[in-house]
């Protein structure tokens, strides 16, 4: 039996590539998918609730989809702030490849698709959106997200309230001192804005 994570670098399932439809108020795209990435079946109902509720990107500066799977977030950014850099972020090759695939089909020019280790060190960013992999463990997010969201102005985050969305929303203001807001609460996930 072929198992694997969507936060492995190289998914060992088999490909079975397909599309989804990404609906918005300002936008509807067909985005190309495929086993091993994460949500691969549909659009997650965390990532919509975060591009319906988290403020619009700032219109230029440097963006960040941080775990971008095949990039619903990042054609999203890129399409609502085409003057501003997209950097599509994430471990997975397989899900690099589709963002890469469905920014070039949509002719998003501003799209840039890279591993972590990749993004320039002292890069500063406008905003960083993310649905963070919560699933590779508390210890593992907490870092993650400690190398982040001091980068940024900003950082707007989905996460499920039965995956921790409330105890991580405290660690990040008890123990980080970043100032959390929760922007919206609904289907069961939190939306919020974090300042470092």
């Amino acid at each position: 039996m072929e198992t694997g994570h969507y936060f492995d670098s190289s998914p060992a399932v088999r490909s079975a590539p397909r599309t989804v439809t990404l609906a918005l108020p300002d936008l509807t795209v067909e985005l190309r998918t495929d086993r091993g990435v994460f949500s691969a079946d549909r659009i997650d109902p965390g990532t919509r609730l975060l591009l319906l509720e988290a403020p619009p990107p700032p219109g230029a500066g440097d963006l960040v989809d941080l775990g971008c799977g095949y990039g619903p977030v990042a054609v999203t950014l890129a399409r609502r702030a085409p003057a501003a850099r997209v950097w599509a972020v994430d471990v997975n090759r397989r899900a690099r490849s589709l963002t890469t695939a469905n920014a070039r089909s949509l002719g998003l020019g501003n799209v840039t698709v890279v591993d972590p280790a990749s993004v320039p060190g002292d890069l500063r960013f406008a905003a960083v959106y993310t649905n963070p992999p919560v699933r590779i463990g508390k210890a593992a997010l907490h870092g993650l997200l400690s190398e982040w969201v001091p980068r940024a102005e900003v950082t707007w985050m989905v996460v499920s309230k039965h995956l921790g969305a409330d105890s991580l929303a405290r660690w990040m203001g008890d123990a980080q001192g970043w100032s959390v807001e929760r922007v919206a609460s609904r289907v069961s996930y939190r939306v919020l804005g974090v300042r470092p």
